[in-house]
């Protein structure tokens, strides 16, 4: 079971002081969701409880492995001296380190447009309401739905985006009814299925959702497409 954050706990954390255990900060194009295109600052945070089967970032999972420790003022240098005004915090599990709900605050504060992805399972109810945040609904072949805080999408406001990495029927028909029973399509920006990459061909989801006329957006991961889909730091 994950602790929740409280409003306590976050405030008594400095976000510029906090250290962070850091996988990697790049630039690069955002390859997903309806910024996808957009030139972004990524913060990959280390460290993440769930294990989801299809999982892209392995390296990125381990507490007791890889990454560096960086405090708050180091990574928002780090920001800044990209000159791209569109940041995104990704894991990892970036709510499980407590102070990224400072930092992206702070970023907030100095004009960034800021998102940050989740894989659901930690409380979005205190992020600040300007960070645009991606829930990541945890699909059956993922083997992590158990672990899912439901309670986020109902706390989902009308800029953030939902998405469901679907790798066979099973998975998208369980979509589709998190879909409607929450009703997503009506309160959040986008609703996002993506195929799980070299497992579910796109042409297959697409006529899924054609079939269905789901109000909901097909999505690639642009990057994988873009680069080499094992290459680091894009």
């Amino acid at each position: 079971m994950v602790v929740q954050p409280t409003q306590e706990a976050l405030a008594a954390i400095d976000p510029l002081a906090e250290r962070f255990h850091v996988s990697e900060i790049f630039y690069s194009i955002q390859g997903e969701g309806s910024r996808a295109g957009m030139p972004c600052v990524f913060v990959r945070l280390q460290g993440c409880k769930l294990r989801c089967s299809w999982c892209d970032t392995p390296y990125a999972l381990d507490r007791r492995r890889g990454g560096q420790w960086l405090c708050g003022a180091e990574i928002v240098q780090r920001v800044r001296s990209y000159g791209c005004s569109f940041v995104e915090f990704t894991g990892g599990e970036p709510l499980e380190q407590w102070g990224s709900f400072g930092l992206m605050r702070l970023l907030c504060n100095e004009g960034y447009t800021v998102a940050v992805e989740t894989g659901g399972h930690v409380s979005i109810e205190l992020l600040d309401e300007r960070v645009v945040c991606i829930v990541d609904v945890k699909c059956p072949s993922s083997r992590m739905t158990p672990l899912m805080y439901w309670r986020n999408l109902e706390l989902v406001r009308q800029h953030d985006e939902v998405k469901f990495v679907i790798a066979d029927r099973r998975d998208y028909e369980f979509a589709c009814r998190v879909v409607e029973q929450y009703r997503l399509a009506e309160r959040v920006a986008v609703v996002l299925f993506s195929p799980a990459f070299g497992l579910l061909a796109p042409q297959q989801l697409a006529e899924w959702i054609l079939h269905d006329r789901l109000p909901v957006r097909l999505q690639l991961q642009l990057h994988k497409y873009i680069w080499d889909p094992d290459r680091r730091g894009v």
